[in-house]
């Protein structure tokens, strides 16, 4: 059970009719701002093509849009990049996403934690 992650592919872009290289099949994706690298989107898929697809990525901006539908997660679509995972199975892909949450979040306070020792006066 090794997954590894694609490389990193900028969002195509909706005019220009490019379609979304993933598997069509259960992995997990995830989606971050190329500039900031904040996650924009992450989770597991029976279909991870599909998934990416359906994501609300960029709302209209129609008046309507704006008053009663949730805002877009970024502005452009364009600023985006995503990665996939592809797993044998859809359970596969749930614990694969669950375990690298956890490497997440153990990276987090290992880098929070770094930087309040170095604050400390000695």
């Amino acid at each position: 059970m090794v997954q590894t992650w694609s490389n990193w592919k900028r969002f195509p872009d909706v005019e220009s009719g490019d379609n979304v290289e993933a598997p069509i099949g259960p992995g997990v994706y995830e989606v971050r701002h190329t500039l900031t690298g904040r996650v924009v989107a992450f989770g597991p898929a029976a279909n991870v093509a599909q998934a990416l697809s359906e994501l609300k990525l960029d709302g209209g901006t129609s008046v309507f849009t704006k008053l009663f539908r949730k805002q877009p997660l970024v502005p452009r679509v364009s600023d985006l990049e995503y990665r996939t995972c592809a797993t044998a199975s859809r359970a596969e892909a749930k614990t694969a996403a669950h375990r690298l949450l956890g490497l997440r979040q153990t990276a987090w306070r290992r880098r929070i934690d770094a930087g309040w020792a170095a604050r400390q006066p000695n």
